[in-house]
Parts: structure tokens; sequence; C-alpha cells
């Protein structure tokens, strides 16, 4: 058994707090973009436009991350207390909402370079191991999205949940969604 009581906040820098989550966002986002540019990307001129793409996936990323969560997970919360959505530091992103916001930026960055749309999407769907690998590691850091309670050797105990012994099932997305899907 593992006792998890890792703190959310990766470092400090003066009074703003850098968290786990962001830097698997940060990191996610450029390890993929590496991915892209260097094994993908195979025509000089679809690299540099990918340049410009980056700026749109981030965009429809946090924006379609956000409002998912804001309409999917507690939305009369948030119509009582609207500013609040854009506290995104408070926590709070959806993946449903950040594939949909993808998809989003995605069309609207190909219909203004009359590009294909299936080919950008492509490039999101080949990479996006990376960051559901990095997002799934920060959602065990952050003690979220546990599994039923166990008794088997590997069991973890979250102690900012509860004293129970459980499935790091975060673990099991990160190897199967994350790390089994990109050798995939």
């Amino acid at each position: 058994m593992f006792i998890n009581n890792f703190d959310p906040v990766a470092f400090q820098v003066f009074s703003i707090e850098i968290r786990w989550y962001s830097l698997s966002y940060i990191f996610g986002l450029i390890f993929g973009w590496i991915y892209c540019q260097r094994f993908l990307i195979k025509d000089s001129s679809k690299s540099k436009l990918f340049e410009n793409y980056i700026t749109y996936l981030i965009i429809g990323l946090i924006l379609g991350g956000r409002i998912g969560y804001v309409i999917f997970y507690n939305i009369s919360y948030y119509l009582e207390n609207p500013i609040e959505i854009l506290m995104i530091w408070n926590g709070g992103m959806s993946f449903h909402g950040a594939v949909i916001g993808i998809i989003i930026s995605s069309a609207i960055f190909c219909k203004k370079n009359k590009e294909d749309l299936f080919y950008f999407l492509d490039l999101v769907a080949l990479s996006s191991p990376i960051g559901i690998f990095l997002g799934r590691i920060s959602n065990f850091i952050n003690s979220e999205l546990y599994g039923r309670e166990t008794n088997i050797a590997w069991s973890v105990k979250f102690l900012k949940v509860d004293n129970l012994n459980r499935h790091p099932s975060q673990l099991y997305e990160a190897l199967f969604e994350g790390l089994l899907l990109f050798i995939i």
C-alpha cells in the first residue's frame, strides 16, 4: 500500500502557486508540439502552419475545458456565481469540454486557412495520449478520480479523501490511455 499525501502545488514563485495540473497542460502541449513537428509533419509549409495552429489549440483547450466543467458539472453554482467562471486557478476543467473546444477551434482555424480539418485533428489525436498521461498523473497527485476500495497490494490510501485503500485508477488510465495508446 502507498499513502498519497502529495501537495497539489509543485512550487511557488512569490505569491503565485504553480500547480502540478497546470504543468501537465504546459508540458503536454510542449511535448505534443515537439512530437508533431519532429515525427508527424513532413511538409515544411504544414509545419509553419502548425505553429499558428497551436494558439488555436490552446484557446480551444482552455475555453472548452472550463466551459465544459461549468456546464457539465456545476451549472447551478456558476449561474449563481458567474464571476467564478473566470477563476480557473480555483480548479475545474472538463476533458469532454476540452475536446469540444479543440474541435471548434480547429474548425475555425482550418476554415480561415482553407486547410483540411481532419489533417489537423489527426495530429491532435496522435499526440493527445501525451497530455492524457500527464493529466492523469496530476489527477493522482491531486487525489482526484480515485478508484474503488480494495485490498490489493498496490492499493493507495488518499489521505485527502478518506482512510480507505483504493485502486489507483488515475495510474491505470495514465498507463492505458496515455502510454499504451501512444505506443499503439
